[in-house]
């Protein structure tokens, strides 16, 4: 038996995306920090405009880690050896 080598790669790739997706994931954070904290912008405008930054941050966490899960969903199927090749005889 010998290491996959696919097992191998999607693990390099699990770590290189859940780096990634911790960048992504917080990457509206200071603007929803700044429109949801002090009242920086009033009014019907502003609260339409919080709402929709509520929400495309949310939305931006939930693909980010389904990208992450899908990932550890394919690396669960791989098993973490396989059979070496026998020698052409």
């Amino acid at each position: 038996m010998a290491s996959n080598s696919r097992r191998e790669e999607l693990l390099r790739a699990l770590t290189k995306v859940r780096m990634h997706a911790a960048r992504l994931e917080a990457a509206l954070d200071p603007a929803h920090a700044a429109f949801t904290g002090k009242a920086v912008w009033t009014g019907p405008t502003a609260r339409a405009f919080t709402e929709e930054l509520t929400g495309r941050r949310a939305r931006l966490r939930t693909l980010t880690r389904r990208i992450v899960e899908d990932l550890e969903d394919e690396l669960r199927a791989v098993p973490e050896n396989t059979a070496r090749p026998s020698a052409a005889r």
